[in-house]
């Protein structure tokens, strides 16, 4: 089957630089550009070229999930997912309108690979291996900060896997939590030409700033909207991870091919939208563990809405969730 990539934004703002970038150089990947706006969007948006969709366009889609899913959240970024695989694309590489792309972001992606891997399971504080001095994803737990710090590049075990969900990392601004934007330096520069898989078993929070997913798991890319905004998609990325180890597959983080230019943010407001995530991280990643999930790519759907029954059991995520996850699912099986 031949590669047909597309690239998916949400945006709230006229075009910036990055989404104008995006759009400039989509061709190279011969991607399409799926621009997803929100109720704050401006009603005056233009970006020749690119596949805009306002909320009546996104309506006149005709998918559930438009009809379903509340306006002014992230969350709207699904129907990108679900357009781009409706219109035959089986590689999403999803971004923000702040991440100006390189070079290396054109680059083909490879599912299949042999990389250095970090096996020993529980939490991995992915950045270690790509960063010198202390620097986490956010999401890692606070009290694995130390605990994971010290990680060397050079003793990792080349072993082969299955990558269909690949993490970009992003230069200057990387995606840190607000305590580390609050408390320590910025810009970091990652490591260059490392890649670093991660095993069945191990943990890691992965964002949807740079991340390329295949059709095989695109039911993975749901995110959730019932729930804290600064957490949707990093609980994404815990369900993801869990429900991949029983496809066969493994997380790849790769190198930085964008640099962040950061949309304006309030540090206070980010901690506090944060919050959710340092006291729960790690019970949510002890449910998952222990759920009985099943095996296998035709189990997917099956295991994601259990996964999410679960942390609405826990109360992380509202009850409020399974009609969108429903809708959500609904449209991918109509899709096909």
């Amino acid at each position: 089957m031949t590669d047909q990539y597309a690239i998916v934004v949400t945006t709230i703002n006229h075009p910036t630089r990055a989404v104008t970038e995006l759009q400039e150089n989509a061709h190279k990947l011969s991607a399409k550009f799926y621009l997803i706006g929100d109720s704050k969007s401006p009603k005056d948006f233009s970006l020749p070229g690119a596949e805009y969709f306002d909320l009546d366009r996104q309506l006149a889609t005709g998918l559930k999930f438009a009809k379903a899913c509340p306006t002014k959240h992230y969350a709207r970024k699904n129907l990108g997912y679900l357009i781009a695989a409706r219109e035959g694309s089986n590689i999403i590489v999803e971004t923000d309108d702040d991440n100006i792309p390189r070079e290396g972001f054109w680059t083909p992606r490879q599912r299949r690979m042999s990389v250095p891997t970090v096996t020993d399971k529980g939490w991995c504080n992915a950045y270690s291996y790509f960063a010198d001095g202390t620097i986490w994803p956010r999401g890692l737990p606070l009290d694995r900060i130390l605990a994971e710090s010290g990680a060397r590049f050079e003793t990792l075990p080349v072993l082969e896997g299955d990558f269909p969900i690949q993490q970009g990392l992003a230069d200057d601004n990387p995606d840190v939590d607000a305590i580390y934007r609050l408390v320590l330096p910025l810009p970091v520069t990652f490591h260059d030409e490392r890649i670093v898989g991660l095993d069945a078993g191990v943990w890691s929070p992965f964002n949807s700033q740079n991340t390329t997913w295949w059709r095989e798991a695109f039911p993975l890319l749901y995110l959730p909207y019932y729930c804290s905004f600064r957490m949707t998609d990093i609980w994404r990325s815990f369900i993801a991870q869990r429900i991949a180890w029983e496809c066969g597959w493994k997380l790849l983080f790769d190198r930085a091919t964008v640099f962040q230019i950061r949309n304006d943010h309030d540090l206070m407001r980010d901690f506090a939208e944060e919050v959710p995530g340092y006291l729960n991280n790690e019970k949510i990643r002890r449910t998952l563990e222990a759920l009985p999930l099943k095996s296998g790519k035709g189990a997917i759907a099956e295991n994601l809405m259990a996964c999410y029954k679960a942390l609405i059991d826990i109360e992380v995520v509202g009850a409020e969730e399974i009609t969108l996850l429903s809708a959500w699912l609904s449209d991918l099986e109509a899709i096909g």
